[in-house]
């Protein structure tokens, strides 16, 4: 077994499609919703929506482009060095607003939005010089 580190841009899964391999000396018991037939294949067809069922959002799409604060939701523990055990490193989260132009190109309508939490850390400051 080999063992990954999670980043800002990566997160790993263990998808065990046998029930075999699962690490069970590593992670413990699994639990049961774990071993089902629709979690497994919805692990593996559609990673990135059960990570978000966790809490973990994988924003790709967002990277490079320019959205405007909608709301703050204050400091909060920083779960990317928490998780690590490296403290608790408290930053500051905020809802941020993405036109479907500004990520796709050709507007869908004059109202079509996408509104993606964020951590200070994620974000870089815009120049509109």
């Amino acid at each position: 077994m080999v063992a990954v580190e999670n980043t800002a841009d990566v997160h790993n899964i263990v998808v065990c499609t046998l029930c075999s391999c699962y690490p069970w000396p590593v992670l413990g018991l699994p639990p049961s919703w774990y071993k089902s037939a629709p979690y497994r294949s919805r692990a593996v067809i559609d990673p990135a929506a059960v990570l978000a069922e966790f809490g973990v959002r994988l924003p790709a799409y967002i990277r490079n482009h320019v959205g405007s604060v909608h709301a703050v939701h204050g400091v909060h523990v920083y779960p990317d060095t928490n998780a690590l055990g490296q403290g608790e490193n408290a930053q500051w989260q905020y809802n941020v607003k993405f036109t479907a132009e500004e990520l796709w190109g050709k507007p869908r309508s004059q109202h079509s939005f996408i509104h993606v939490d964020c951590w200070d850390p994620y974000l870089e400051p815009v120049n509109y010089e």
